[in-house]
């Protein structure tokens, strides 16, 4: 398989993002959820900094691996197989026909919890536990969607 240098070099690039992101994602997982995150610890968010700083770290880095992977690796490397990148949803019911993704409308369900976990905007402290909790529980669902991409980079010899 023939691959324009400048694409290779855009998904050698993006596979190392994405495993930067991963790595970020699991520590601050891990911090963040060390303690179990009741009402009570969510409501000391206002009066809390670090506490505070990890809730806000582990929305960005769970929206932004999700974002990087679903909007610019997956489109990426379908381009590259040959298939036309589409809408989100399309691409994703791709992946899942591929093997990547367990399930495309997983994926489209937990990207609706950005909103749900920025906390400033929230007013109801069970909306953000919630949404934080379902986040945690997609975790792996992210770290493995973006394992097996970069698998299929390496098993094309897309990546050094």
């Amino acid at each position: 398989m023939k691959i324009n240098p400048q694409t290779k070099e855009r998904l050698q690039f993006l596979s190392r993002v994405v495993a930067r992101e991963c790595a970020h994602l699991e520590k601050t997982t891990q911090r963040l959820f060390a303690t179990p995150l009741t009402l009570e610890r969510l409501q000391t968010i206002e009066t809390d900094d670090e506490f505070s700083e990890r809730v806000e770290a582990f929305a960005s880095r769970f929206s932004r691996l999700q974002d990087t992977l679903g909007d610019k690796l997956l489109p990426q490397l379908l381009s590259v197989l040959g298939e036309k990148p589409s809408t989100a949803i399309d691409n994703l019911d791709k992946a899942e026909k591929l093997g990547w993704l367990n399930s495309s409308d997983e994926w489209m369900t937990i990207r609706q919890l950005r909103n749900q976990m920025v906390y400033d905007y929230i007013e109801d402290l069970t909306v953000l536990q919630t949404a934080l909790q379902t986040a945690q529980l997609a975790v792996p669902m992210l770290l493995k969607t973006t394992q097996n991409l970069l698998q299929e980079l390496q098993k094309r010899n897309i990546l050094k």
